[in-house]
This record gives structure tokens, C-alpha cells and sequence, in this order.
């Protein structure tokens, strides 16, 4: 009755979706999941029947966040348009068994498939592999007990035919490495720990047999992110020997991101050495410890560079014109900059400055008139303040890079250096106590009505910089000198450094001016001293319609989240949100915050990290029945370990079986046994939103499909 209901009111209004040329339906089903298209549109009429099969529907199956499907799903769409698919990415579908990768064996005409977070054998391996005579591009995971020599022939001549092949590694291990031979694209993601869930120290030596010596010869990406952890340098270490005897011609990017210090050797000193006599780079990514004091980007040639990062190296801004960008020449190839943590990068030089002392605009203002064409910008964790009377702001000349899509800002940065002379900060709030109510002094506050916002006439460089950059879709404003309280493989920091002091003053206002932003899809917003009411954030609930994530951390003083009323009314409209994180001291996730989250009925990922902070379990049960699409629910708060396991325990038995992706962590922040618990986390929650970090070119755009 409904159907014909529906029908007749298309009738009378003379729409009718059937009507619609080929061409338009096709591009209407190309945003609905395969799953759905295959077992449940294409049933309902014969158009649709035979629309749901076209090629252009059925050459790409994208299975990475089809959180609701299943075992029994994955078997049935193989077999029905299996031999259809050329491309299939089952990326990090971690709550699905081992054995529906059997099913994939069905897709005789594979090109690329990914398999990234799933689980998998090396005899499952072998079979499957054995039947994908086309395959070319690979993704996989290798775990403790794979074994090549389990790998037959079949496998191995396929995997001789691959060219790309992306591998992660929680072993150490070469994985398929040694039988791909014809490589071009070779990525690898170091995710080995330094102790087994026994306490026993592991080693960085391969397992026995896997003496066998990777194929570089044709290669022309090689990158590898290693996670923190000796093993993993180890291991990494073990790769790039090979590539150290023989340099291969055709290398035109070559990426290394390792957190801490990684020392460079002899062998990886004379890789560098043959890099620059030999090859013409694209794109470039070294340890710090491989770039600082050293005159290798003097040597290094470079063809058409797309991405450079130069994350937590102490490169000054001098050398950082000279030598990478030419002295200022034309660099319109440049579409992805990451100088994350690069403290000197806009300074002339490096050797008698402190971190903290003014940029020089001259600098970044070469850098924006060469790259024009950024597309992707990291500043995060540095000082980088502009001067108050000589030069242009900061935020004036990015206003410049109007084909900006990301970028990533420290808080100091962006603060108004007019407005600062003006009132300068007292000293009772250079280094606010992080606990307690105060009384702010010499600040200005932000009218909390938008009525009153609306008539308030703001004229900063900040809320400039937000009026040019339109079309910006990721925006990241983090504290120079914040760290998350849930750092990997340590236990939790139970204290933070104060902020900037040039920090001070950011607060509702800046925020509000983020609201410009229509096409905001993913933003960040750490460690703003300033926030007295959170006004600003219901400007951009209201204005940024297209927000899918977002993530706040440690707004206004730590002793009280005072911005929390302004969050509930701007979670209201939030129709889009898919991802929240919230990193606050003394947080409360009560019933009035979860009625207010609940109004977000697209999300599917929550985590709250909060030292001290509370939550009311039967506000977490009524959110998760209200809210269907949650698959991941991560809470670290000040609770007892029995309230937590409790919880936990409610919400897997009341809602595991409708939702097979459901991943719930609730586990007390200070916890001595919570980096194990963090070990168990599907890698891609822990990557994507579970720990902190600043994502603005973290990698070079298009790495992997």
C-alpha cells in the first residue's frame, strides 16, 4: 500500500524516477553500496535488474566501510557478479572470517584487490591467489605464523605478476616480497611490537627460511611507515639493504616516515649517496635523523615534485628555498607539503634561534608564490609566530593558495598580532593551572546568541583566511605543544604542557569563523585556551552541512568543560557527522550528551578520552539502540575497571548480532594494562580516529586506492 501510495503522489506531482534517462539512474546507484544494488535494488523491477549489473557499477566493489556486510552477503554477491568485478577492496573488514576470503576465488578476472585488515592464512592465501591469474596490484596483512614456503607454485606465479603490492607487517617477516619480481609500487606499513602479549622481548631477525632476496629492479615507490618500536627499524632495515647495493633507475619516489630517532648506517648513507647520483625524484619523506646536519637535499635532483615532507626535521627556511625549491623558482608540481613539526622551516636560519621566536614572512611568501598549486598543507606542531611589525601575517599569504583542500595550522599561528598588541595577556594567563575556575583578564569574549554574532563585525586575518579558502575540506588547528593523553605503546600522559603563550587568545571568535568554511568535511580543533562557551562551534554545526568528522580536544581551561552546552546544540545539526572524538579532562558522557549525539543519525564511530572524566551507562545503552549506524564505541574515562567491563559487556551482548562490525572498548584511561588492550583494536580505527595525530599530508595523495 505504501509502494502505491508513493506511485500515485509521483504521478500526480509528474515525477517518476523510472522516467529518468540510463545515464542519470546509473550515476543516482553509483552512490549506493554493492551489496545493496546486487541483493536488494536490482529485485525490484527490470529496469533496475538490469541496471544494477552495468560494468560501470559491477568493475569496482567497495567493501572497506560496508560496516553491515556480511559473511553470508560477501558469498552471495561474489556469486552473482563475481566474474563482473576487476577491482575489490575489502579494506579493514576485520569482523568478517577467514573464510570468506574462499569466496573471492570466484572473481577469475581480478586486477586489484585489497585486503588490508582481514584475516588471512598463508594456505588461504595460496589457494585464492593460485585462481587470480590477472591480478596485478596486492594488499595484505602478514600476522605471526605466516609462512611462505606454504605458498604453491600457482600463488607464486601470480604474485609474480603483481606490480604493487601493499603489505603490513605485525611480524617480522618479507611476507610475499621475494615472489614478486616485476614490482613497481612497493608500500609497507611496520606494525610489529617490541613485546609478545607474554612479555617476551621479539627480535628483529627474519624467521628461518626467509633468506630470499626482494626484487627492486623495476621499482619506482618504495615507502614504509614505521610504528614506534626498535623491531620495526629492525626489520625496515632488512628491506632497504637491497635497495642500498643497487639503486633502481626507474625510482621516482621514495617516503621513509619513522616517529622518533631512526639513525642512518653506512648502508642506508649509501643509499642516499646512489639516490643522488642516479635518480630524479617525485616525491621525498626521510627520517629527521637522515636529513638534519647534513647536505643531502644540496645533492639530491628532483623531476616534477608532488610531495615533499620534511615532518620534525630541523630544516631552516633558508635551506628549505635553496635547496628543495630552487631558490624560489616555479614548483607548480607541489601539491602536498607536510612541514608538521619543522620549527625552523620558516626562519632564514636555524643555528641561533629559539623555536619560538617570530618567522620570517619573506620565507613562507616564496614558498606560496613557487607552490601556487598546494593542494595540501601541514604547519602543525611548531611555533610559528609572526612578527608584529615587519612583514605580512601568516594567515594573509596562505590566503594566497586558493587551491587549498587541506591544511593543518598550530593554534599560535593564527592569532590576530593587532589585537594582541592591543590587549596583551595578563600574566596570570600566560600558563593557565589546568585545573579549577578562573577569571579571565584583559580577554574578549564572544556573544554566545548568534543573533548578536551575526551583528558583531569581526575583521582578523584569521576570519579572512577562512572567507578565501572555500573550497577547503580538512581543517586542522592544534596546539603547538599538545599531546594526546593516549599516546601507542606507552601508558596514558597524566600531564600537559601549557599552551603558547601567543595562544592565549584564540578562542569562540576563530571558531566561529571556521562556520565559512560550506564544504568542511573533516575538522580538528586542539588545545584552545581560550573557549569560554563554545559559541562558535553551533556556527559551524549550522553552517557546515557537510561535516564528517570531527575532533575536539582540550577547548578552554581543563578543570571544566565549558563548552559543553554550546557541543550538545551544535550536535543537533550534525545530520552528516560519521566520526567524533572528544579528548577532554573531566568530561561527563551523560544523558543530556547523549541524547544531543543521538540527534547524528549517520554516526558510526565514537571515542571520548577523559582523565576523570564519568559516563552514565544507560545513557550509553539508549544511544546505542537509537542510534543504528554506531559500529565503534570507544571510551577511556576516569570509571572503575567493573563499570567499564560491565558496560562493555552490555553493549556487545544487546547489539553484536545486528551489527557484525560492532568494536566496543571501554577500559579506565590510567589503566596499566591499557596498551594492551589498545594492541587489540582493529588497525583501522586505532589509525583513523582512536589515537591522536594530525592527518593533513600525512601521505601523498592517491598512495593506494
Amino acid at each position: 500500500q505504501e509502494i502505491v501510495s508513493g506511485e500515485s503522489e509521483e504521478e500526480s506531482n509528474g515525477i517518476n524516477l523510472m522516467e529518468f534517462s540510463d545515464e542519470i539512474l546509473l550515476h543516482i546507484l553509483s552512490y549506493v553500496p554493492c551489496t545493496d544494488l546486487v541483493l536488494n535494488v536490482r529485485r525490484t523491477c527490470r529496469k533496475l535488474a538490469t541496471l544494477c549489473l552495468d560494468k560501470s557499477l559491477t568493475h569496482t566493489v567497495l567493501l572497506q566501510k560496508d560496516y553491515k556486510v556480511n559473511k553470508d552477503k560477501v558469498k552471495q554477491l561474489m556469486r552473482d557478479i563475481g566474474k563482473e568485478i576487476h577491482q575489490l577492496n575489502m579494506a579493514g573488514c576485520y569482523w568478517l572470517p577467514s573464510s570468506t576470503i574462499d569466496h573471492v576465488t570466484r572473481c577469475k578476472n581480478l586486477v586489484k584487490l585489497n585486503l588490508s585488515g582481514c584475516h588471512i592464512t598463508s594456505l588461504r592465501l595460496s589457494k585464492m591467489l593460485s585462481t587470480l591469474q590477472h591480478l596485478r596490484s596486492l594488499a595484505i596483512d602478514v600476522n605471526p605464523g605466516f609462512d611462505a614456503s606454504q605458498l604453491s607454485s600457482e600463488c607464486k606465479a601470480t604474485l609474480s605478476r603483481v606490480s604493487e603490492l601493499k603489505q603490513t607487517l605485525y611480524t617480522p617477516s618479507y611476507g610475499v616480497v621475494p615472489c614478486c619480481t616485476s614490482l613497481e609500487k612497493l608500500l609497507l606499513y611496520f606494525e610489529i611490537l617490541d613485546r609478545s602479549r607474554e612479555g617476551f622481548m621479539l627480535s628483529g631477525q627474519l624467521m628461518v627460511g626467509e633468506s630470499n632476496v626482494p626484487h627492486y629492479q623495476n621499482l619506482r615507490v618504495f615507502y614504509a611507515r614505521l610504528a614506534p618500536g626498535y623491531v620495526n627499524q629492525e626489520v625496515v632495515r632488512l628491506y632497504l639493504a637491497v635497495l642500498s647495493d643497487r639503486t633502481p633507475e626507474n625510482l621516482h619516489a621514495f617516503l621513509i616516515s619513522a616517529p622518533g630517532s631512526f639513525a642512518e648506517t653506512g648502508a642506508t648513507k649509501n643509499l642516499l649517496d646512489s639516490m643522488a647520483r642516479n635518480v630524479r625524484l617525485d616525491a621525498l619523506q626521510l627520517p629527521r635523523a637522515w636529513i638534519n646536519g647534513s647536505g643531502l637535499l644540496q645533492h639530491l635532483k628532483f623531476n616534477n615534485p608532488f610531495y615533499f615532507s620534511f615532518s620534525r626535521c630541523t630544516l631552516s627556511g633558508g635551506h628549505l628555498i635553496q635547496r628543495v625549491i630552487n631558490g624560489g623558482k616555479d614548483l607548480k608540481s607541489l601539491t602536498s607539503l607536510n612541514l608538521s613539526g619543522c620549527i625552523h622551516c620558516l626562519a632564514p636560519e636555524s643555528l641561533f634561534r629559539k623555536a619560538d621566536d617570530d618567522i620570517d614572512s619573506s620565507i613562507l611568501e616564496s614558498l606560496v608564490v613557487s607552490c601556487s598549486n598546494l593542494r595540501h598543507l601541514n604547519l602543525s606542531a611548531a611555533h610559528h609566530h609572526s612578527s608584529e611589525s615587519i612583514g605580512t601575517h601568516l594567515c594573509q599569504l596562505l590566503s594566497r593558495l586558493k587551491h587549498l583542500l587541506s591544511l593543518a595550522l598550530p593554534v599560535c599561528s593564527i592569532t590576530d598580532v593587532a589585537a594582541n598588541v592591543e590587549k596583551p595577556p595578563s600574566a596570570s594567563n600566560l600558563v593557565p593551572q589546568p585545573f579549577g575556575r578562573k577569571v579571565r583578564v584583559g580577554i574578549q569574549t564572544y556573544p554566545r546568541n548568534l543573533a548578536d554574532q551575526a551583528n558583531q563585525k569581526i575583521e582578523s586575518v584569521f576570519w579572512a583566511l577562512m572567507g578565501s579558502l572555500r573550497f577547503l575540506e580538512t581543517l586542522e588547528i592544534i596546539g603547538s605543544s599538545f599531546s594526546s593523553a593516549m599516546p601507542r605503546n606507552e601508558p596514558a600522559i597524566r600531564n600537559s604542557l601549557p599552551p603558547c603563550v601567543r595562544a592565549q587568545s584564540v578562542g569562540d571568535a576563530e571558531v566561529a569563523a571556521i562556520s565559512q568554511l560550506t564544504y568542511l568535511q573533516s575538522l580538528t580543533l586542539a588545545q584552545l585556551p581560550n573557549i569560554l562557551t563554545g559559541s562558535g562551534l553551533i556556527n559551524i554545526g549550522l553552517q557546515c552541512q557537510h561535516l564528517r568528522t570531527l575532533s575536539l580536544a582540550n577547548l578552554g581551561m581543563l578543570g571544566k568543560v565549558a563548552y559543553m552546552s554550546a557541543l550538545m546544540d551544535m550536535l543537533k545539526h550534525c545530520k552528516c557527522l560519521r566520526d567524533l572524538r572528544l579528548e577532554q579532562p573531566y568530561f561527563c558522557a551523560g544523558a543530556q550528551f547523549f541524547q544531543a549525539l543521538s540527534h547524528c543519525s549517520s554516526l558510526q564511530r565514537l571515542c571520548i578520552v577523559s582523565r576523570s572524566g564519568t559516563l552514565q551507562s544507560d545513557a550509553v545503552m539508549s544511544f546505542m539502540a537509537s542510534c543504528l549506524e554506531v559500529i565503534m564505541c570507544h571510551m577511556f574515562m576516569g570509571e572503575s575497571l567493573t563499570v567499564c567491563k560491565n558496560l562493555q559487556q552490555s553493549i556487545v551482548r544487546s547489539f553484536q548480532a545486528d551489527r557484525p562490525a560492532l568494536n566496543v572498548v571501554i577500559f579506565p584511561l590510567l589503566h596499566e594494562d591499557l596498551t594492551e588492550v589498545i594492541r587489540d583494536v582493529p588497525m583501522r580505527h586505532l589509525d583513523e580516529i582512536t589515537l591522536f595525530k594530525s592527518r593533513v599530508a600525512e601521505e601523498p595523495p592517491n598512495l593506494w586506492w
